[in-house]
């Protein structure tokens, strides 16, 4: 069993060359607060946004089937939901750490991408 406890996060990608023109969309026309994002990430392009109750983030992405574009959910018992869904046969795809967090993805059976994750 999984205890979810919220929607952390929402993950939405733009073309290459396009973060920029979309982080002025977004703080711009949406109004959005920026927020920094993790340093473990900066190797990458993108934006983090403080919303009521969950973050956005943005990056870059060259359209394929297997998308980065995610919904995280924020659980306590990330170990015990790890075991859930591989008893499931749920295929788990490691993440980059990030400090304060643990934190792992899997997809759906229909190629949506998932991530649970933990802080501590």
């Amino acid at each position: 069993m999984i205890n979810y406890q919220r929607i952390d996060h929402v993950y939405v990608c733009v073309p290459p060359g396009k973060v920029d023109e979309a982080n002025l969309f977004y703080t711009g026309v949406m109004g959005f607060e920026p927020k920094m994002r993790a340093p473990e990430l900066y190797k990458s392009s993108g934006y983090w946004y403080q919303l009521p109750g969950l973050e956005l983030h943005i990056g870059t992405e060259n359209p394929s089937e297997i998308s980065k574009r995610h919904f995280a959910m924020q659980v306590t018992n990330l170990h015990d939901a790890r075991t859930h869904l591989e008893a499931n046969g749920i295929e788990i795809v490691e993440e980059v750490p990030i400090s304060g967090r643990d934190r792992f993805a899997f997809h759906d059976p229909y190629g949506n991408r998932i991530e649970l994750l933990e802080y501590h």
